[in-house]
């Protein structure tokens, strides 16, 4: 099942995500956490997040503004280590509750708790009109990298928040992207380097063919957002979605998933 659902699933989001500059991970990640656990299940949406955002580079990268970049990308890199670290820690804590229904047992644990939190929060930026609004002024884009990058280690979720600042800085669709896309792969780099532990080699074998999968049809997802999107409306679709990643984020709280 995860072999037809994840790779769809990567395409949807890869689609409607381009020109936003965030959400793939948001998406995605739930998806691998019906079937992984969810440690590993953060480690394989970095990585297929890590590739889909350097295709968006070769893409669009040249457009980039350089200052953004080194102002708001290089404290995201450096807190996204500690937002990884924090992952680490929240994983070996033991679970807080075990309950069972029926046959079924279900653990709730301190990262499932945290990481539901997350996206549930972030989903609520596609739901209500007064989050969506929300931006920051560009003179706070040192704090907005460090926060951005803080979450994007925890749980991927850095492209919302990182998004809400660089709408500031009147900058072009284009150089909008293209900013936004290397600082992901910025934070993508430092948070892959400290789940490194989380990946084992057997793991990776284990889930290549899925991997490469998910892989090819992200990038394909590129292809047809940069063809399709700005004929697009897709405010239907984020409130589903939005929708659907609360149910998601309540069940990782309640340890469902």
């Amino acid at each position: 099942m995860e072999y037809f659902l994840i790779p769809l699933v990567t395409l949807l989001a890869s689609i409607l995500t381009f020109f936003s500059g965030f959400g793939l991970g948001t998406i995605l990640l739930p998806v691998f956490a019906i079937f992984f656990p969810l440690s590993i299940s953060i480690t394989l949406t970095a990585i297929i997040h890590f590739i889909n955002n350097i295709f968006k580079v070769i893409i669009l990268g040249k457009h980039a503004n350089i200052y953004i970049v080194v102002k708001f990308g290089l404290p995201a890199l450096v807190s996204a280590f500690f937002g990884a670290w924090i992952l680490k820690y929240l994983s070996n804590i033991k679970p807080i509750l075990n309950y069972s229904i029926g046959t079924n047992i279900f653990s709730i644990t301190a990262l499932k708790v945290v990481v539901g939190i997350l996206i549930v929060v972030f989903a609520l930026f596609d739901l209500l009109p007064k989050l969506q609004g929300i931006q920051f002024d560009k003179k706070h884009l040192f704090a907005g990298g460090l926060l951005s990058g803080l979450f994007g280690g925890i749980s991927g979720h850095q492209g919302a928040l990182r998004s809400s600042f660089l709408v500031k800085c009147n900058l072009s669709k284009e150089s909008f992207i293209g900013t936004g896309t290397i600082i992901a792969c910025m934070v993508d780099i430092s948070r892959l380097i400290a789940y490194s532990s989380f990946f084992s080699t057997v793991i990776f074998s284990e889930n290549i063919t899925l991997l490469v999968s998910t892989i090819l049809f992200s990038l394909l997802g590129v292809l047809m957002g940069n063809k399709l999107l700005r004929k697009i409306t897709y405010e239907s679709i984020q409130k589903i979605v939005g929708v659907m990643l609360i149910v998601i984020g309540i069940s990782l709280i309640a340890g469902i998933i």
